[in-house]
């Protein structure tokens, strides 16, 4: 990996947020209950941090951000602000950016939203390793060597613990381990003949990230399934049922699972409802790969910003979708 130690610290830098917010949804949840939020995954919720590591893998560049404040390119693919974004907002979080966790602060609560995803990352390693980023794996490493030795610094370890135990965790990755691995015939294609082969491995990987992050204190994980691609039909069902399966084997644990599929499905169905007139072609002719790349007049009436990642009218109905029909689900 070409990162380095102050690379990964300036990540969390760039990743924490204090904010004290009591926040209720729509259903009546009380969304307060967790006191932070941790984000893993890939550039469906990377809010920029492979802008600090040596990657091909930017959006810290025009015209991504465009719709973001003040237009900035802050390393999000899309024109504005992701689901991990709207989803810390929803928490109580204000936002997935600096200022960095102030251990002066004024009262005893704490809430903080942490993001240690990574643009072009998966469950395999070998998908990560093609375009020198960061895996999941690596991303629970860095969670465990970084975050949780400066929160226990800060509070103690009674109260670090307390935090871990009722934090809640939101992965969203798997998509990779297809577009640029799998699919893009890799030694993973002739190593796993049958797909649903490459879907054990997978989930197996899921597993053992699980139950890492238990053994770290985590006892509320939402994981996301697979966007709409051509397996998610037969992976994600599969993922549900294991998903069932690993939180009986670990006592105390609220695993839940996103329908990111449905969700998605949900938008384009109803996209005239969501504000959206273009399905097919992206905002961003070209794939928005220089600062010159021809973009269109109003990204929120599109569904795709650059031919990959949704714009943010798309994470907004996802991310409501998760407010109201996923997180609910912690508090039954």
């Amino acid at each position: 990996m070409a990162f380095s130690r102050c690379s990964i610290i300036f990540i969390l830098h760039m990743c924490m947020t204090i904010t004290i917010t009591v926040c209720i949804n729509p259903n009546g949840t009380n969304l307060s209950k967790f006191p932070a939020i941790l984000i893993f995954g890939d550039s469906f919720v990377d809010t920029g941090n492979n802008n600090y590591i040596n990657c091909y893998a930017k959006a810290n560049h025009a015209p991504y951000g465009i719709s973001f404040p003040n237009r900035v390119p802050t390393g999000r693919f899309s024109d504005g602000k992701l689901m991990s974004d709207l989803l810390a907002e929803a928490l109580g979080i204000k936002e997935l950016v600096p200022p960095f966790l102030d251990p002066k602060l004024p009262n005893d609560e704490l809430k903080t939203g942490v993001c240690f995803a990574s643009a072009g990352s998966g469950y395999d390693d070998m998908t990560s390793a093609m375009a020198n980023i960061i895996p999941v794996a690596k991303q629970v490493d860095i969670f465990k060597n970084q975050y949780i030795g400066k929160l226990t610094s800060i509070v103690g370890e009674v109260q670090a613990k307390q935090i871990l135990n009722n934090s809640l965790v939101f992965i969203v990755a798997g998509s990779n381990d297809y577009l640029l691995n799998y699919y893009a015939a890799s030694p993973r294609r002739a190593e796993f003949i049958d797909p649903a082969a490459f879907q054990d491995f997978l989930q197996n990987k899921i597993q053992e990230f699980i139950k890492e992050l238990y053994g770290l204190g985590i006892r509320n994980m939402m994981v996301a399934g697979l966007p709409p691609l051509a397996d998610s039909v037969t992976y994600n069902p599969k993922l549900q049922a294991m998903l069932h399966e690993v939180q009986a084997s670990l006592p105390g644990s609220k695993i839940v699972y996103a329908d990111l599929f449905k969700a998605m499905s949900d938008v384009t169905s109803n996209a005239q409802n969501n504000g959206l007139v273009v399905m097919g072609p992206p905002c961003c002719g070209g794939g928005c790969t220089t600062p010159l790349s021809s973009v269109c007049p109003n990204p929120k009436q599109y569904f795709s910003f650059d031919g990959l990642h949704p714009t943010e009218t798309v994470y907004r109905v996802v991310a409501k979708y998760f407010e109201n029909n996923t997180i609910p689900q912690f508090f039954q």
